[in-house]
């Protein structure tokens, strides 16, 4: 039998803050990078809309997990918009782990109820690294603990659902869904279990046209483990750009402080972690994120005409 690699401080840091309980990786910035935990909310703004993230956790915890996404998804202009394509790459390091995720995915939109019901599906690559020649341990002859790195891939599945009205919106999704295992050299492997997303939002405007307030929830399971998130955010229009502040809450994990703005077409955000459970307020995590979204009708015809000053 194949036995699986577990590196124990690692793990311990994972299981003291239930954060990293799952395989998959969260993210403070979640109503922000719907497409990555769910493909069928691809193209919902209408434009394009190029994404980038990064997480630091537990900072200060030598070889504490860091994760970047970059990520772009676009509404095709064709029939109503109603097909839209993704694509990102994400690269996910946790103490001698790496693991990475390239997919891209397609969503399919339709009329329904005043609103748009999409559904969506991913396919990529899911590869993890083990850099065994790091590994301090007693017994070096233990064929459980590789003495060199150690890699492996597999095909990743994805599915969902997103429905929107208004400024409301909910989405359900499945990730991993073939469980795939990833084979770690002659000796090791690792099991990938399938996680559940179900998300949702509103936009709540105020008697003050300056004013509103966004609410948003996500939960986060793969059947063993499991996290929730429940965000508020307020938006104050300045000027012509958005400014936001709000808190996150995460039973019996966190409490995160969230601060961003709006500015043309960029949209900046940064969050900080607290957590309340495991190690702790002092080593929280931060969290940054950046969009840009822009118009771009592949389809329009003379796009690229322009008059000469001659002639105006």
């Amino acid at each position: 039998m194949k036995r699986k690699v577990i590196l124990l401080t690692v793990a311990l840091l994972a299981m003291a803050t239930g954060v990293r309980a799952q395989f998959d990786v969260h993210f403070t910035h979640y109503w922000t990078l719907q497409n990555y935990y769910n493909p069928a909310s691809a193209g919902a703004s209408g434009r394009m809309n190029m994404q980038a993230a990064y997480s630091m956790q537990m900072a200060g915890y030598k070889n504490a997990p860091a994760t970047m996404l970059v990520a772009v998804d676009y509404a095709l202009p064709a029939q109503e918009k109603a097909h839209a394509v993704q694509a990102g790459m994400l690269s996910d390091k946790i103490g001698l782990f790496n693991n990475q995720r390239l997919y891209a995915g397609y969503a399919y939109r339709m009329n329904l109820w005043g609103g748009k019901l999409a559904v969506g599906a991913s396919t990529g690559m899911l590869s993890q690294t083990f850099d065994g020649g790091k590994v301090e341990a007693e017994e070096k002859s233990d064929p459980a603990i590789p003495s060199s790195s150690v890699d492996g891939e597999v095909i990743d599945i994805g599915a969902g659902v997103y429905y929107a009205a208004g400024s409301a919106y909910v989405g359900l999704a499945a990730m991993h869904l073939t469980a795939p295992t990833l084979e770690l050299g002659e000796t090791n492997e690792m099991k990938v279990r399938r996680s559940y997303i179900l998300h949702g939002g509103c936009n709540i405007p105020l008697k003050n046209p300056l004013l509103s307030i966004q609410p948003s929830m996500q939960l986060m399971t793969n059947l063993v483990a499991w996290r929730a998130d429940v965000t508020v955010r307020g938006t104050y229009v300045w000027d012509e750009k958005k400014y936001y502040a709000g808190l996150t809450y995460s039973p019996m994990t966190s409490t995160s402080i969230l601060l961003g703005a709006e500015i043309n077409s960029f949209t900046f955000g940064y969050a900080y972690e607290l957590f309340t459970s495991g190690v702790g307020l002092i080593y929280g995590s931060h969290d940054l994120s950046v969009s840009y979204k822009m118009d771009l009708d592949l389809g329009k015809k003379g796009k690229n005409k322009h008059k000469s000053v001659r002639y105006l």
